[in-house]
């Protein structure tokens, strides 16, 4: 099969979380498998120089109908460094900026143009490839638009869409809706209208042979007024066509024994390495070395759905008994404020360090000894995979993909790789801690979950083969 993905992120040239590793790790699964797979992602700022990608231009130049104006964008291909081919829209006016949907926490008052403009382009992108492609696969709200075009154009392609967090939808004012160039029957109930605005992601979801969410756990919870994010009516209607699918972690990024980014490899049955780690870790952010307690962590998006508030009330119980505890993220400016106040009363205890470092989220994964996720919802948790990789026992809320992937620490059984919580409340997550210093001060048993923990496997295997189901069930069915 041919599948072409359409994404906004692709790691490690563009990411905000969980959607760029994917991107970065399914089509090379596919392509494993004998698929032929690529990507589409717009063309932000610095990718034409970033060598590893080594893009050069194709030549082809769109001129898109975006409302009463065209557009040009021009069409770069690369190859990612896992040799994934990889298509870049360019048209620096819209792509070429310093974030990728928006600066200093407010999104970009054009990204209905933008993104618009992008799923036109992947489009064009389509048609022009050449043996055709079979399926075009779009990921969340930025491309969700592809599959309203291609079923309205009658286009032969089949579509999937994959919903990373529904709490994200791309609603945009209604005259938005001209910028599309659709015909006006599409801003209804049954187009991509949503309560007088222009709902991309619920245009997905209609016009899509198929749609997907992150983890079995998220297609349920979805489907609930708790968890449709205002959606769930619409998720329910068509739950039909709604495959969850847990994600898997890439084990040739995300594994200690081969991690260029940590300064000891280790692995299960050797973690010696995992101790100089910690040690590292701490010298790098200017802790206070050496701790009788464990070292907690957490690298992360500062957002709400992230559970960041629970945190704050239990800081001053968790630094005692000499622990550790390092955040890094951004997001939320007053999350990030709030953070740094509580590195200043804790100098030596806890830092904070704002932004993303990819080398320094792998040696926090490494040194850790607990991984915090207290999410109020999670649609998959691929930083659980990896924490549990490296044997950095997640703490993590029963919400999502982390009800999957995380099993809750037993003593009777001798049994699980974490310690879970259910109740969305901060004594909750404070039980929890309580739990894992308990046990991290019994240092066989704490060796026993790590070594469990890091055998764990969520590598891709399992969920490329449920992707290949759902595209072999849409080209037989068209067939």
């Amino acid at each position: 099969m041919k599948i072409l993905h359409a994404s906004s992120e692709l790691t490690p040239f563009a990411r905000t979380g969980g959607l760029g590793d994917v991107l970065e790790a399914l089509p090379a699964a596919l392509a494993a498998r004998g698929h032929e797979a690529s990507v589409v992602v717009p063309c932000y700022r610095g990718l034409l120089g970033d060598q590893r990608l080594g893009a050069r231009d194709t030549g082809v130049r769109l001129h898109v109908p975006v409302g009463t104006r065209v557009l040009d964008a021009e069409i770069w291909e690369g190859r990612a460094p896992n040799g994934v081919q990889v298509f870049l829209v360019r048209r620096d006016e819209s792509f070429d900026r310093v974030g990728l949907y928006g600066e200093e926490g407010h999104d970009y008052g054009d990204n209905a143009e933008r993104f618009i403009l992008f799923s036109k382009c992947v489009v064009e992108i389509a048609r022009r490839i050449s043996p055709p492609i079979d399926v075009i696969h779009a990921h969340d709200w930025q491309a969700a638009l592809v599959p309203v075009l291609v079923k309205e154009r009658n286009l032969p392609f089949a579509t999937v869409l994959t919903i990373h967090n529904l709490a994200y939808q791309g609603s945009f004012w209604g005259v938005d809706f001209g910028l599309t160039n659709l015909p006006g029957h599409c801003f209804s109930a049954r187009g991509v209208e949503f309560f007088g605005n222009m709902n991309l992601l619920k245009g997905g979801i209609l016009f899509a042979d198929a749609f997907t969410t992150v983890s079995e756990t998220y297609a349920r919870e979805v489907q609930t007024p708790e968890g449709g994010a205002g959606l769930d009516a619409v998720v329910r209607e068509h739950a039909h066509k709604l495959h969850g699918i847990l994600n898997g972690a890439d084990y040739d990024i995300w594994n200690p024994a081969t991690d260029k980014f940590i300064p000891k490899a280790y692995k299960p049955s050797a973690l010696a390495g995992k101790k100089a780690c910690r040690a590292a870790l701490l010298e790098e952010v200017g802790l206070a070395p050496a701790p009788t307690g464990p070292v907690f962590a957490m690298v992360t998006r500062l957002a709400e759905q992230k559970g960041i508030d629970l945190i704050f009330p239990v800081i001053d119980r968790m630094l005692s008994n000499d622990a550790r505890l390092i955040v890094l993220g951004d997001g939320d400016s007053g999350y990030e404020r709030e953070l740094m106040i509580a590195s200043r009363q804790h100098p030596e205890r806890f830092v904070f360090r704002k932004g993303v470092d990819e080398q320094l989220s792998h040696l926090i994964q490494a040194g850790a000894d607990v991984f915090l996720m207290p999410s109020h919802s999670e649609p998959c948790g691929l930083t659980a995979m990896y924490a549990l990789k490296y044997g950095a026992l997640p703490i993590a809320r029963a919400t999502g993909g982390l009800y999957q992937i995380v099993q809750d620490y037993d003593p009777a059984h001798d049994s699980g790789t974490g310690f879970v919580f259910h109740d969305y409340n901060p004594e909750a997550l404070w039980d929890a801690i309580v739990r894992a210093k308990r046990v991290f001060a019994d240092a066989p048993a704490w060796k026993a979950i790590v070594q469990r923990a890091m055998k764990a496997d969520f590598s891709w295997a399992r969920a490329v083969v449920r992707f290949e189901e759902v595209y072999r069930g849409l080209i037989g069915g068209a067939a």
